[in-house]
């Protein structure tokens, strides 16, 4: 069965969602990270994926009390995502209460450092974000679009034993048409030993299930909780 995992965007401590990664274009959300935290543990949910959309822009991690504030709120296991680049980064999140982290620039610009955080860390604590449009990974909060192609990203780290990938495509992140099903289908075939994290377009409890099918690991959600298209009747019930 597919893994369910909300994601909670945060700029200066409020909940966030952006339009294919678009800065101009956020919704503010009243209610506050640890507010939707404990709506979605009482549905039988255990992963949150924490997007600090701040310290992905400054390059540098700056959600740490919001980190602090879930984990002594809720028992939820955190993903934290946005502006690491240092081992002092990853130290600090694992110290306010992170359980797994997830990559991107430092991925794309520096790999030998990022090789050897999946070996000092261990393969089940860091992930792979491999955040794409038309298969060119993108950095920065999704901001500055590289020549780096997608699978050959995925692969070179594939080949020294990552396990876990998060793929985006950003151009359907928050806009609720439905995720690039054909992607995951062929990152699934690709790469078989891997566990694919799927993220944008979700729009359904039926995206979800045709994820499921395609043999997706896990799946990251947003906007379509946040607008009231999937509910938490519909989270507990696809849990059980």
């Amino acid at each position: 069965m597919i893994k369910l995992v909300p994601s909670i965007s945060v700029i200066k401590g409020k909940v966030i969602r952006l339009i294919s990664g678009d800065y101009e274009k956020e919704t503010e959300y009243e209610k506050s990270p640890v507010d939707f935290a404990r709506m979605f543990e009482e549905v039988g949910l255990d992963v949150i994926h924490l997007v600090d959309l701040e310290g992905a822009i400054k390059e540098t991690p700056v959600a740490f009390h919001v980190l602090e504030t879930l984990c002594g709120h809720t028992n939820m296991k955190i993903e934290f995502a946005g502006g690491i680049r240092t081992d002092g980064d990853i130290i600090k999140l694992f110290e306010f209460g992170a359980s797994y982290i997830s990559v991107a620039s430092v991925a794309a610009r520096d790999p030998e450092l990022f090789t050897q955080w999946i070996f000092s860390y261990g393969r089940e604590k860091i992930s792979l974000s491999a955040d794409s449009v038309d298969n060119k990974v993108l950095i920065k909060g999704w901001q500055k679009k590289t020549d780096i192609n997608l699978f050959d990203h995925i692969r070179h780290f594939y080949d020294l034993g990552l396990k876990y990938v998060k793929v985006t495509d950003v151009s359907r992140d928050g806009t609720m048409v439905g995720p690039n099903f054909d992607l995951y289908k062929k990152l699934v075939d690709t790469f078989p030993n891997a566990s694919i994290i799927a993220s944008g377009g979700v729009r359904s409890t039926g995206d979800i299930r045709k994820l499921d099918d395609l043999g997706i690991y896990a799946v990251i959600f947003g906007k379509a909780f946040y607008d009231g298209k999937i509910t938490l009747d519909d989270l507990r019930e696809f849990n059980q």
